[in-house]
């Protein structure tokens, strides 16, 4: 997934969670309830900071995941 604003996201089908992380900011990022259907065409898309701009950002509830220089994972 070639990007210049997304380094990296990861999805978990079962609890609908996409976290997304942000390449100039370093900041992670965890969407709740988006749709399986909707991560597909994320990971498909061409440009995907634009796809996130139009169809998850300010789409769905959001937290910023802190860090502390250690690969943190949200616990369930």
């Amino acid at each position: 997934m070639p990007s210049t604003s997304i380094s990296k996201t990861e999805y978990d089908p079962a609890s609908r969670v996409l976290s997304v992380w942000f390449v100039a900011s370093g900041k992670h990022y965890e969407f709740e309830g988006v749709p399986p259907e909707t991560v597909a065409a994320f990971r498909d898309a061409f440009a995907k900071g634009r796809f996130f701009n139009d169809h998850i950002r300010n789409h769905f509830s959001y937290r910023l995941v802190p860090t502390s220089g250690v690969n943190q994972r949200r616990r369930q």
